[in-house]
């Protein structure tokens, strides 16, 4: 080997060590910087000259010296799927843990204190009339009480409505966070393309990358793989979010009834990219990410009392298993119980309905015969009873050209959510002006056709009270008064909190740990990136000592001559 070739051989070294030096201090530079992975330097032999090829023993060959040969991330595909998976589970059970606790606070202030007190009142209003069901006193109070009630429960109904009006606003913006986030990758995919064409690691940017995919992560279920050209391709529940040479867009369709967004697919002919009814479960990972869970939180519907009935609830549950065969009621549709917002405005809607038609039924001595399926008419509009609440949409009767009578307006209670204006329901009701303005009109003044007090009418509107009307939900079989089912329908929320708390402390336990995993492969040490800075330091000492002992070679041969 010539003396020449030595000198090489050192300014290897020295460029190699120099390198590594730029490394360490890269890495020890970003230490903070969010989602930063650790570089590692790869030496590897530069390419040997053959002096021989016909040696007894082997080959004679000179090395060339040592060069820069990869620039490598430390990374663990698995852990990072893992990670992902996991935060966006977390994320799922978050937007739970928050709608139940903004509910607990609606219902009032954990322990319904608010809206128990109008009921408690009622009640009380109630056994006062029942005790002189002819004072105008106890009537006036029971028609005003019953407007605090009224007006108590559309406040509760109205704060849930805001609450889903608040989480829509959220799914607009999280789909314009996926498709910023999905506009990113493919914006590093090309730059690190092109970055990437000569012999340099585009680590940098694949950092960016790595950490967009944790965003989008939190926000949707992903996932992703990268093709033969080095580009990260990612799939949204299925469908192409990012592709080698593109971005496919999400969407949102709005419904022209409550203004909710639907997430969709535009180049799928606006295919919903959620599927409404389907089964949320751990097993098949359908519980990720924040965007599904804001949407089931919210529902896609304003629910009220039709959603509480038992043939409706069963027919959903019959969609899970026999969606080619269900009805168009529940087909496509978010289940009730499935919204946590929903069922409460369900619930909610269920004992005030009952209420107020039980209530009117009394008043108008109409109870038997709407029970027993019949329909009341009246000959005159003279003759009509006085409902204490009354629709909005609907008056309680309609005059029939055929018959020449009033009939009754039942209610058509079929679930359709588009048209409540028959429904006797909180968002569509008010209490009776006349009976505002003249509460002695109140229960055809509690008098019976021979002029007698009619405590009977009182009794029944007091038993009213004390009757179990429902459950608070149609798979439950303990039945409760009105008294007792709103306390039910608090505890039954403070309990679902508690769940999804533990669910959620339990989430988050698992993603430290992962992001743990994660940080003790991929995170920078300082103890260990000093370690190999005095490693590289030493070995430009030692290849800056080689280079002057054939330096010095060279010039004794060099003087000699």
């Amino acid at each position: 080997m010539s003396l020449m070739s030595g000198l090489f051989l050192g300014a290897t070294g020295l460029q190699t060590s120099q390198n590594s030096l730029h490394t360490t201090a890269h890495n020890l530079s970003n230490i903070e910087t969010p989602g930063y992975v650790r570089q590692q330097t790869l030496h590897a032999d530069m390419s040997y000259n053959t002096i021989s090829t016909s040696p007894a023993v082997s080959k004679m060959q000179i090395g060339l010296g040592v060069e820069y040969d990869i620039v490598r991330q430390v990374r663990d595909d698995f852990l990072d799927k893992s990670y992902r998976r996991e935060t966006g589970r977390s994320n799922f059970y978050e937007v739970c843990q928050e709608t139940t606790q903004e509910i607990e606070t609606l219902l009032g202030e954990f322990d319904g204190v608010a809206f128990q007190e109008s009921i408690a009142g009622l009640w009380t209003s109630v056994q006062e009339l029942q005790k002189d069901p002819s004072s105008s006193v106890t009537k006036g109070s029971f028609v005003n009480t019953a407007a605090q009630f009224l007006e108590r429960a559309q406040a509760v109904y109205n704060g849930l409505t805001d609450y889903q009006d608040n989480l829509n606003a959220r799914v607009k913006e999280y789909v314009d966070k996926i498709n910023d986030l999905g506009d990113t990758i493919h914006a590093l995919n090309e730059r690190i393309h092109t970055e990437e064409l000569g012999e340099q690691e585009a680590n940098d940017l694949r950092d960016q990358r790595n950490k967009a995919l944790d965003e989008l992560s939190a926000l949707a279920n992903i996932s992703y793989f990268t093709n033969a050209d080095g580009a990260t391709e990612v799939l949204v529940e299925g469908v192409s979010l990012v592709a080698r040479d593109r971005v496919f867009h999400m969407d949102t369709v709005v419904d022209e009834g409550t203004g909710f967004y639907t997430p969709v697919w535009p180049q799928n002919k606006n295919a919903e990219v959620f599927i409404r009814n389907e089964e949320i479960a751990t097993a098949y990972n359908t519980d990720i990410g924040q965007l599904k869970s804001v949407i089931l939180a919210r529902g896609d519907r304003r629910a009220n009392y039709t959603d509480m009935d038992y043939n409706t609830y069963m027919n959903g549950i019959y969609t899970y298993y026999n969606p080619d065969t269900a009805t168009d009621v529940t087909q496509n549709l978010i289940p009730t119980s499935s919204s946590i917002v929903m069922k409460v405005q369900a619930q909610l809607d269920q004992m005030v309905h009952s209420l107020m038609t039980e209530v009117n039924n009394i008043l108008t001595d109409e109870k038997g015969l709407i029970d027993s399926g019949g329909t009341p008419t009246y000959a005159s509009d003279e003759d009509l009873p006085k409902e204490l609440f009354v629709r909005l949409g609907t008056p309680r009767y309609e005059y029939d050209s055929v018959s020449g009578k009033y009939k009754y307006v039942k209610e058509d209670d079929k679930p359709s959510h588009a048209d409540i204006d028959s429904l006797y329901t909180i968002s569509n009701m008010k209490i009776n002006p006349d009976l505002l303005k003249t509460p002695s009109l109140l229960g055809n003044e509690f008098m019976t056709e021979d002029r007698q007090v009619d405590h009977a009418k009182a009794d029944a509107l007091a038993d009213a009270f004390t009757n179990k009307f429902s459950s608070i939900s149609p798979e439950l079989t303990q039945k409760y008064d009105y008294r007792d089912y709103y306390a039910a329908l608090v505890g039954q929320v403070a309990t679902e909190g508690s769940v999804y708390t533990s669910i959620v402390t339990a989430q988050q336990v698992a993603t430290h740990q992962l992001s743990d995993s994660r940080d003790a492969i991929m995170g920078v040490s300082s103890n260990e990136e000093l370690t190999n800075m005095i490693k590289y330091q030493n070995a430009y000492n030692a290849a800056s000592r080689y280079i002057t002992a054939c330096n010095d070679m060279l010039e004794r041969l060099l003087d000699s001559v």
